[in-house]
């Protein structure tokens, strides 16, 4: 009853009565792909090497990111890892050095040093530090968010991306102004 429903009677009949026909077809075509007229040589490594390096050159090269058009979700991404990088290296190399020449990195020293400064360079190096430092705080706790499995949607993503970047302004500014 399933086979006719199928239709597969009349296949299945000839499959069961034909197995020699099947037969001398495989065997003419083993014979015809038995027969070719490619002819090969060994190469010494140092040919394979060449013809492998400029089988390379031929290669296309795999799309980078620079022909798709930005989107929020990899810029943050890129953004918080440069973030956290940089502020990584800042901590370590003040650290390294505080370890190195204790009496020039002290805290005293530092306070003097800048209060030198004139306000357009302090201002300048508070921006350049709250910036990145609220960012990274923040996309951190957009992360956190996610591992909670909110937000990840694609709309929850951008309004989440957008409220980062809204609150980086804002605790940027608020950041410089203390």
């Amino acid at each position: 009853m399933s086979v006719r429903t199928l239709g597969l009677g009349p296949a299945l009949r000839q499959a069961a009565f034909a197995p020699r026909l099947a037969l001398a077809r495989n065997q003419t075509l083993r014979t015809v792909l038995s027969k070719r007229a490619i002819q090969t040589q060994s190469l010494p490594p140092s040919a394979a090497e060449e013809i492998l390096n400029k089988q390379r050159l031929l290669r296309p090269s795999s799309p980078h990111f620079t022909i798709y058009q930005p989107q929020l979700t990899w810029i943050g991404s890129i953004a918080n890892r440069v973030t956290g990088a940089g502020l990584s290296v800042l901590l370590y190399g003040y650290a390294l050095a505080y370890l190195v020449a204790p009496e020039t990195f002290s805290s005293v020293q530092i306070v003097d040093l800048v209060s030198t400064l004139p306000d357009a360079i302090k201002y300048a190096g508070k921006v350049i530090l709250a910036a990145p430092f609220a960012f990274h705080s923040l996309n951190g706790l957009r992360h956190l968010g996610w591992d909670l499995g909110k937000f990840i949607t694609l709309k929850g993503a951008y309004t989440s991306g957008y409220v980062v970047l809204g609150a980086t302004a804002v605790a940027t500014v608020g950041l410089v102004m203390m």
